[in-house]
This record gives structure tokens, C-alpha cells and sequence, in this order.
């Protein structure tokens, strides 16, 4: 091998080629704006422009820059892009991606405290500060019986509760009660909840999906809660799990968890808060009203790397008993002991999640809290609410389109109006909208359908999106909407 090879670890090769790496990523957000926002490439498009096998003899790093700049940005839907306004957002910022380049220059595995003690004990620190940012009971703080973890997803961490709270009614009834046991959420929940019922080994027909529509701004209603866990008492069966959301995916909608926390305490139900989205907001006291109520819950979770200035990933999860997660999930072979642990004087977060292996995900939360402070990341979202509000105004004013939820949070859901009546309330006019709209490149949004109807969703939450971004996304829908009216 030539000496100018990469070796596996080599402290100046690392510089020199690091430097390369963060101008080539500083250059891509400069001009981040200039590619489409919605990849155009057509599925297959990288096969035939990659060699059928690995190369035998290394290549230089401005050869694979070269490729990354030629082939697989062309394949990229930039998600950080100003112009993007899809799902939900995913955030990168400076302090983000500096703590995920630290965490991977360590690279440890931390799933005990022994593997790296300041990996674990920073991880309670952070979410112990965060939970006091969030106002939230200390009942979650890990000076008591619960604490914080971070989890790769709000996918799992609705898992290890749902798992925890299985288990928990296991150990009193015995394991014959699994095909009675009931868990509730409303149908606008998302359907992460459904894949941990399905592993989770649930009756399929007992995970109960509620109705709400717009009658409750498509939250789940107490009352219909209360009927069916009645119902289902009186059928023999064993309801044991509700689910809330504040935030919904497809319209932002807030449960209401005073309400819903009471029924699940008066039928001993776990009660877990799914606020992935926006728990964000949670931050800013104006917002904080929305959380009324999660001192009802057993567990509470938000998705840092959503709208929280944190690269993805990093979803945080508190739980009042952290007992119950590590009940459900730990493991202890001979290989992992050791005396600290024995001894009960630690936290191994491996007892709180599904992998054992873990990364340190904490460093780059806890840079974003120091680099941005609590006032810039509030700051930092009351700006995206704002934008949205804007668009909102925007939408309102011209009398072809309608808002069709109500908006709290940075997610505008409206549709156009169909001028005939169609058979499908304007379904296929909205569909062509959205098709329309995404296919200039320009800008990029998904839809969802709500009592039947489909409907476009304008998230905001991009890292650089500005009032700019959101005027030339509306001219789009404006010019879209004319040309698709005129067809008529």
C-alpha cells in the first residue's frame, strides 16, 4: 500500500481530511438552495452509475467527493433545505452536527457506565436539565425513581413503555392475560404505535384506534375513550395502556391530557405522552399550557431532532418509574458484570432500550443547550410558529383556498377548492396540487386525509427557512392552483 493511503486511525491524516470534509459540507449548505428540494432521480438511477464491486486498491478522497457532488446529491431530497416544508422537520445546526462529529471521534459504545462513565452520567444531567426547562414534574428528574434516556426514535421509546406497561400487568394477572389485554390512542396517532403493538405480541384486535375527527379538532375525546374502556370491562377484557398525543402528525392536534390523564389513574391504565413533534415547544412558556397535564402521565416523549436544533438522533424519553423499563428489559450476562453495576450504584442505560450498544448522543444535546441557550432555541421556534402563522394569513386571504385545522404549533393544513361537485369532494384536484407543486423542484411538502378528505400539509421548521421561503412557496401554490382551475 502506497504510504499516502488512509490509515485505519491516523491523528494527521484525520486533519488533513476532516478539513476536506467540513469545507465540502459548509460549500453543500451554501449553496443548498440551488438543488431541488424533492430528488427528480428515477428508482435504480445509482446502479447505473456505480461499479458492480468494491474497488481493490484505495481511492482518494477528492475521487469519492467528486462522486458524492455527481451522483448522490442528484439522489438527495435535502432535508435541510429553506424551501422544505414535508413531514415534520428534521434539524441540523452548527452546535448539532459539531457534538455528532465529537461523539463519532470518541466512538464509544456506552451501554453500561463502566464502558464510559461521563457517557452515562451526562446523559441524566442533560434530560435532568431539559426536564426542568420543560417545566416537568419532578417525578421525572433522575434524582427520583424515574429519570431520562435517549432513544434513536420516538418509534422506540413508544415501544419500551408499551413493552414496561405489558409487563407490569403481566407480573400481577400472570401471562395467560396477554390476548386480553386493551391498549387505546386515538386513530390520528402515529402509526409507530401500531408496529410496537405488533411487536409487542398484542391482540391486533384489542390495539383500539379511536375515532376523532373534526368535531374535537381530531383529538381523542374522553368520552369516547371512557365508553370503550367500559365496554371492554364489562367484555372480561383488560385495558392497560393509553396513549396521547400533542402533536399530531397529520394536523398537529393536542389531546386533551388533563381529561384523558384522569381515566387512565381512575383504571390504572400507563399513560404515555407522545409529543415528538411538538414537545419542542414545550420550551416557550406561551406554548406550555398545550402540556397541561403531563403530570398525569407515565411517560413522556419528544424527538430533539425534529425541531430542537439536534441532529437526528436523538429522541428523549422520561419515565416517572424507571424500574418498570428496566424490569421489562434488562439482560445480565457474565461478560457485562461488574462491580459498580452489582452494586446498584449506576445506571446502565442498556436496561432502558432494545440494543444494548449505544452511542453518546448526549454530547451534542447538551452542545446545542450551551451553544444556543434556552433562549435562543425559544427564540428559535416562536420564528418557525410565526412563519406559519404568516402562511396561514396568506392561504386565508385568498378565498380558492381553505385552512382546514386549526393551527397551533408550525404545521398549516388547507386544501383547495374544487368549483364543481365532484364526486371526490376534490380529492384528485388537491392530489394534482400536491404533484404539481412538488414536481418544480422548488419546494417540497407531503399531505395527509382528514374525515375523508385530502389534504396538503405546509410544515415549517427548517434550520435556514425564512419569510422569503414561505412568499415563494405560496406564489407556487397560487400559480400551481390558477393553471389546474383553468383546466377545468
Amino acid at each position: 500500500m502506497e504510504e499516502s493511503a488512509l490509515r485505519a486511525m491516523d491523528a494527521e491524516q484525520l486533519r488533513e481530511h476532516g478539513h476536506k470534509m467540513v469545507d465540502f459540507i459548509a460549500d453543500y449548505y451554501k449553496t443548498i438552495q440551488n438543488f431541488p428540494v424533492l430528488s427528480q432521480v428515477q428508482p435504480g438511477y445509482l446502479e447505473k452509475l456505480l461499479p458492480d464491486s468494491a474497488p481493490d486498491y484505495p481511492e482518494s478522497l477528492q475521487n469519492v467527493l467528486d462522486d458524492v457532488k455527481e451522483k448522490i446529491l442528484p439522489g438527495v431530497t435535502h432535508w435541510q433545505s429553506p424551501n422544505y416544508f414535508a413531514y415534520f422537520p428534521a434539524n441540523s445546526s452548527i452546535a448539532g452536527f459539531l457534538g455528532e462529529m465529537l461523539s463519532a471521534g470518541l466512538n464509544i459504545v456506552g451501554f453500561s457506565w463502566i464502558t464510559s462513565p461521563a457517557a452515562t452520567e451526562l446523559e441524566s444531567i442533560v434530560l435532568d436539565w431539559l426536564a426542568k426547562a420543560f417545566q416537568l414534574p419532578e417525578d421525572f428528574y433522575s434524582s427520583g425513581k424515574g429519570g431520562g434516556v435517549i432513544q434513536g426514535t420516538a418509534s422506540e421509546a413508544v415501544l419500551v413503555v408499551l413493552l414496561a406497561a405489558r409487563d407490569n400487568i403481566l407480573r400481577r394477572l400472570g401471562r395467560s392475560a396477554l390476548p386480553k389485554l386493551v391498549m387505546y390512542a386515538s386513530d390520528q396517532t402515529h402509526s409507530a404505535l401500531q408496529k410496537a403493538c405488533q411487536i409487542a405480541g398484542l391482540n391486533p384486535e384489542l390495539c383500539k384506534f379511536l375515532k376523532a375527527d373534526s368535531s374535537t379538532n381530531y383529538a381523542l375525546s374522553p368520552e369516547v375513550l371512557s365508553e370503550a374502556i367500559s365496554n371492554d370491562i364489562a367484555g372480561g377484557l383488560v385495558p392497560f395502556f393509553l396513549c396521547a398525543t400533542v402533536g399530531t402528525t397529520s394536523s398537529a392536534a393536542i389531546d386533551p391530557l388533563p381529561a384523558l390523564g384522569k381515566i387512565a389513574k381512575t383504571n390504572n391504565l400507563w399513560f404515555h405522552v407522545d409529543a415528538a413533534y411538538a414537545g419542542s415547544a414545550c420550551i416557550c412558556p406561551e406554548y406550555r399550557h398545550c402540556f397541561d397535564g403531563i403530570e398525569e402521565s407515565d411517560s413522556f416523549n419528544m424527538n430533539a431532532h425534529k425541531w430542537f436544533l439536534t441532529n437526528f438522533d436523538c429522541s428523549v424519553l422520561w419515565v416517572k418509574d424507571r424500574n418498570s423499563l428496566i424490569q421489562s428489559l434488562s439482560t445480565n450476562p457474565e461478560y457485562l458484570k461488574n462491580k459498580a453495576s452489582q452494586r446498584n450504584m449506576v445506571v446502565d442505560y442498556k436496561d432502558w432500550q432494545i440494543p444494548l450498544g449505544r452511542r453518546f448522543r448526549s454530547l451534542k444535546l447538551w452542545m446545542v443547550l450551551r451553544l444556543y441557550g434556552l433562549e435562543g432555541l425559544r427564540s428559535y421556534v416562536r420564528n418557525h410558529i410565526e412563519l406559519a402563522a404568516y402562511f396561514e394569513e396568506l392561504v386565508s386571504q385568498d378565498k380558492r383556498f381553505k385552512v382546514i385545522a386549526p393551527r397551533t404549533f408550525s404545521l398549516v393544513c388547507f386544501r383547495l377548492l374544487s368549483p364543481l361537485n365532484s364526486e371526490d369532494h376534490g380529492n384528485k384536484l388537491n392530489r394534482d396540487l400536491l404533484d404539481s407543486v412538488n414536481s418544480t423542484g422548488n419546494i417540497f411538502i407531503t399531505h395527509t386525509v382528514l374525515s375523508g378528505e385530502y389534504i396538503l400539509r405546509f410544515a415549517v421548521g427548517a434550520p435556514l427557512t425564512e419569510r422569503r421561503h414561505v412568499t415563494m412557496a405560496w406564489q407556487i401554490f397560487q400559480d400551481k392552483a390558477t393553471a389546474l382551475l383553468e383546466s377545468l
